[in-house]
């Protein structure tokens, strides 16, 4: 029926289109609309001013190797996964989740690739622990606020550490409490996508899978922390 067919158009046009001028051009090129996404990409996708599309590989590629290229950012795989419904199983790191924080972000000039946690290891990125401090030291009203903004935003890494150090119980404290709240919205989230039938919804298998490798890395971090205090 016609609502399934522009189902299956806007579905077509999301997942196929190559961004020629970000939020203002895309466009769907037959061929070149097959390339599969790589984390670490060896090809790159233009246009010529006529509008003719070139793919061009940017590294040696073997004989029988497959030709990627970037989707989107490969630090933080939940855009993709969103987008193009698939789970980009090599991505290094996620982002941690800071949607609350979108505000401080702003502030400290943060992008959601500043903030990462590590896949493999649950190692936690500096700016991470940079962010939650700034939200305690802003909430409380503290005095010391307009100095540790001055060193996020400067690079001052030495007194960006003297204030860890003064403050990091608390940050610390904040932080676990975090990942503990992302961890249990997660398992509810899965235990919903469960409960759906696959014949109406056959996508649950992929989002329980990157909801998986959310938890996973999150409960990775929460080691590092609590082997912290």
């Amino acid at each position: 029926d016609n609502d399934n067919l522009i189902k299956w158009a806007y579905n077509a046009a999301l997942t196929r289109h190559q961004v020629v001028v970000a939020a203002q051009e895309k466009r769907i090129t037959p061929l070149a609309d097959m390339f599969n996404h790589g984390t670490y990409p060896n090809c790159e996708i233009t246009y010529d001013p006529e509008g003719n599309c070139m793919v061009t590989t940017t590294t040696d590629v073997a004989a029988g190797s497959p030709l990627t290229v970037s989707l989107g950012d490969p630090s933080n795989p939940s855009p993709l996964f969103a987008t193009y419904g698939f789970l980009d199983n090599d991505c290094p790191t996620v982002f941690c989740k800071a949607l609350h924080l979108q505000e401080e972000m702003e502030e400290l000039k943060f992008g959601f690739k500043d903030l990462l946690f590590a896949t493999q290891t649950g190692d936690i990125g500096p700016q991470v622990w940079d962010l939650f401090l700034y939200k305690l030291l802003k909430d409380a009203n503290d005095p010391n606020l307009p100095a540790f903004f001055e060193a996020c935003t400067s690079g001052n890494e030495g007194a960006k550490q003297e204030f860890h150090g003064q403050y990091f119980p608390y940050t610390l404290n904040s932080l676990r409490e975090h990942v503990d709240g992302i961890i249990q919205t997660v398992d509810n989230l899965s235990m919903k996508a469960n409960s759906y039938d696959l014949s109406t919804h056959p996508r649950v298998p992929a989002i329980v899978a990157h909801n998986n490798l959310v938890k996973e890395t999150f409960l990775r971090v929460k080691s590092q922390l609590d082997a912290m205090g």
